[in-house]
């Protein structure tokens, strides 16, 4: 099926061009959602019209995503998640739980935005690509943890955290503890 593209379509083509698609997608997906039209005579001739009008609106939401691409630039959020000890996730992180992460930290933004290439089910940090504009994108960071101080030490240690790690951490930290009890005693 023959196409007009409204605006650009990532790995499909640029606004304007006339591609030949399948019918199911242009059905379900390219013609709802107003990405594109028909390539008939009559549609080529309506856009041809409204080309110039087509161009300025996605040009005014090409500037207003790279503006909100500036403030978004290098934004980790906080996604708290139980796990196992071995820091495999119960269940996983969604497209869903990350815009609500997004629109906590205060950036507006839809699920549909939001590209997750792999599933996320273990705990770490995970780079991930928001689509702020089919010509804008940027990649915030992730950072699963069970807990808010769990996730302060995977950002301090640029990588997951397991229970294991913890109970080191607090082991050493007793050790210490006892050692410096042990030198006032004597001292």
């Amino acid at each position: 099926m023959e196409i007009i593209l409204l605006e650009r379509v990532e790995k499909l083509g640029q606004m304007g061009q006339v591609v030949n698609v399948r019918p199911g997608f242009a059905r379900n997906y390219l013609l709802p959602q107003k990405k594109a039209m028909r390539a008939t005579k009559a549609n080529l001739a309506v856009f041809e019209k409204q080309k110039a009008h087509l161009e300025a609106v996605n040009l005014e939401r090409r500037k207003d995503a790279e503006q909100v691409a500036t403030k978004m630039d290098n934004v980790t959020v906080v996604v708290i998640r139980q796990a196992a000890e071995t820091g495999v996730l119960y269940g996983s992180v969604t497209t869903r739980d990350v815009s609500d992460a997004l629109t906590a930290a205060g950036y507006k933004t839809d699920r549909k935005q939001v590209l997750i290439d792999t599933p996320i089910k273990t705990l770490g940090l995970f780079k991930l690509r928001v689509v702020l504009h089919p010509e804008v994108s940027i990649t915030v960071t992730v950072n699963v943890a069970r807990s808010a101080e769990e996730a302060e030490l995977q950002a301090q240690r640029g990588g997951m955290i397991t229970a294991a790690d913890l109970r080191d951490d607090d082991e050493e930290e007793e050790t210490y503890v006892e050692e410096t009890a042990t030198e006032e005693e004597e001292g």
